[in-house]
């Protein structure tokens, strides 16, 4: 009776043992796993933050572009404008031994270059409404208006005809031709602006198609990172948001 008592006793404190081992909690596992996502989640920060500022880098840069087109078609526009109506050209009409003066403006030469300047005009504020191929368009019709004010002008630079049709006119005798004609340095004012002009437009047809529309550039600056940052979502954003009990769908 007395031998038995130890081994009762010793099968008792195992069972308490086992039973103690068992009732112990498991390790997590689930540690591991949420610090790895963590960590790649961290790794994958600074990354998305790099690339937002270099896609909001050149979001300003495209709209300096943008705005730098547009400032030349509407300078050069301008220039053509202001100088279409000035005196290009100067002579005199000899009638009935009187010497008559007679002037022909850029308008009166050539009436094309007042129209061409604003086509110039419309096409450049039409670069801030359109997009893509719309801009492509405008760019080419803008750069031949710029190219066509700028032949119209450096004929207009040596042009006689105009001053001759005045001479005429005011001889009321068909065939009197104006003498001593000269011409004003206005026509090569216009030749610049003509140029400013088909700069404006090669920029819009070189870089156009990546310059924003009026909606992206109203647009909150804010509300496109986060539409950024939602669509590149990584993996470990995932887990992390189903660790916290959240919809990662949503």
């Amino acid at each position: 009776m007395t031998a038995a008592t130890p081994d009762a006793n010793t099968e008792a404190g195992s069972a308490r043992g086992g039973t103690e081992t068992d009732e112990r909690p498991a390790p997590e596992t689930a540690a591991p796993e949420t610090a790895a996502s963590e960590t790649a989640a961290e790794a994958t920060a600074p990354s998305a933050a790099g690339e937002d500022a270099q896609a909001l880098r050149a979001r300003k840069a495209a709209r300096r572009e943008m705005t730098v087109a547009v400032l030349l078609a509407l300078a050069g526009a301008a220039l053509v404008l202001s100088v279409a109506g000035r005196t290009w050209a100067k002579g005199t009409a000899l009638v009935h031994g009187s010497h008559i003066a007679v002037h022909a403006s850029g308008t009166s030469i050539n009436k094309g270059i007042t129209a061409l300047a604003l086509l110039g005009l419309a096409g450049g504020l039409a670069v801030l409404a359109t997009r893509t191929i719309g801009r492509t368009v405008i760019g080419v019709l803008v750069l031949l208006a710029g190219l066509g004010v700028t032949v119209l002008a450096v004929q207009g630079g040596g042009d006689t005809s105009a001053v001759n049709s005045e001479a005429a006119a005011k001889a009321a005798v068909e065939g009197v031709r104006a003498v001593d004609v000269s011409h004003s340095i206005w026509p090569w004012f216009a030749a610049v602006g003509g140029v400013v002009i088909l700069l404006a437009g090669l920029l819009v047809v070189v870089r156009g198609r990546r310059w924003p529309g009026m909606s992206n550039r109203y647009e909150a600056p804010e509300g496109r990172t986060a539409a950024a940052r939602r669509g590149t979502a990584t993996n470990a954003d995932l887990w992390n948001a189903l660790d916290r009990g959240e919809d990662p769908t949503r």
